[in-house]
């Protein structure tokens, strides 16, 4: 999405301004060859995060998902499996530093299958690295209680609902 402002998320803003949002959304788990996960340092938080977000009218959750992490990453995924889904308002409730409030329901895809290149596209990752998961950084804490279930779903193999 070429401008904020301009998506469906900034057009319902203009609209409610900072009111508490429930919205859908997506995160995607990248992992290399050596099985470290793919973060973005957000921009917002200043904390590293999965990439993801919000779809816009038309996307289906897969197509939000790819255009999400091409836009954040400038990896194209070509293919995605399903690993959970995160709605716990503990983890999910976020306000945003601008004041702006959401409770976010996010499918939790991770990515079978991708290429290209990292780059820093829309300004909403200031870094990109791959982390071992025994060894991240700080992470937002849904993003953290995300990669903590995924630890679990590689275990098991089963689909979470957290």
């Amino acid at each position: 999405m070429a401008n904020w402002s301009d998506s469906y998320l900034g057009k319902l803003r203009q609209i409610l301004g900072d009111r508490i949002l429930l919205l859908f959304g997506t995160r995607v788990i990248i992992e290399d060859n050596l099985g470290r996960v793919l973060l973005q340092k957000r921009s917002d938080f200043k904390l590293w995060g999965l990439p993801g977000g919000c779809p816009e009218i038309g996307e289906s959750a897969e197509e939000c998902s790819a255009r999400e992490v091409f836009e954040e990453t400038g990896l194209t995924v070509k293919r995605f499996a399903a690993v959970g889904f995160s709605s716990n308002p503990a983890f999910e409730a976020v306000t945003y530093p601008n004041g702006d409030r959401v409770q976010t329901f996010n499918l939790i895809l991770r990515s079978v299958e991708w290429e290209g290149s990292l780059t820093c596209l829309d300004g909403e990752s200031l870094a990109l690295e791959f982390f071992d998961l025994a060894d991240l950084p700080g992470l937002t804490s849904n993003d953290r209680h995300v990669l903590e279930k995924f630890q679990e779903y590689k275990k098991s193999g089963e689909f979470l609902m957290f």
